[in-house]
């Protein structure tokens, strides 16, 4: 908690701004660019599984990665139970649980209903620089995982 006192609207900006990346994550990878989510990390930034020896640190690096995954893939990500906690007012942490349903191999349309293919929580680090709330640490705590299906390839047109 923030030993020092803050006014009450500078505390709710700030919490929001930390929810809002967290929301603006989820968004990148699910329906816009993939690798533009290192763009919401400081310059150091980590994105680490707990389980594993995934760890990826640095703009560039997190840039490459997301931006690596199947132009194919659709998902969808669930994210709830957000709840930020300042530790200064340049500082905060949060949890936040997220559920993710993901298919490869997707072309076009409507997919039937899957299960999720991971169920978890990610715990974060933001820091404030230059007046900008930023990711600085995320770490992926997985409880329920399976792998990602691939939809078999359409015949070519004609055969």
């Amino acid at each position: 908690m923030v030993t020092e006192p803050l006014d009450p609207l500078d505390r709710l900006l700030a919490e929001r701004a930390c929810e809002r990346l967290i929301i603006e994550f989820g968004r990148e990878l699910d329906l816009g660019e993939p690798g533009s989510v290192a763009d919401l990390f400081t310059p150091d930034g980590v994105w680490e599984w707990t389980a594993g020896d995934r760890r990826i640190q640095g703009r560039d690096a997190l840039r490459a990665y997301f931006g690596s995954r199947p132009a194919d893939r659709l998902s969808r990500r669930v994210l709830t139970n957000i709840l930020v906690t300042l530790t200064s007012p340049a500082t905060a942490t949060s949890t936040s649980y997220f559920t993710t349903y993901r298919i490869d191999g997707h072309t076009d349309g409507i997919q039937p209903p899957r299960i999720p293919v991971q169920v978890g929580h990610y715990e974060d680090t933001f820091h404030k620089t230059d007046g900008l709330w930023l990711l600085h640490t995320r770490s992926t705590f997985l409880t329920f995982a399976g792998p990602t299906e691939r939809l078999a390839t359409p015949p070519p047109a004609g055969a």
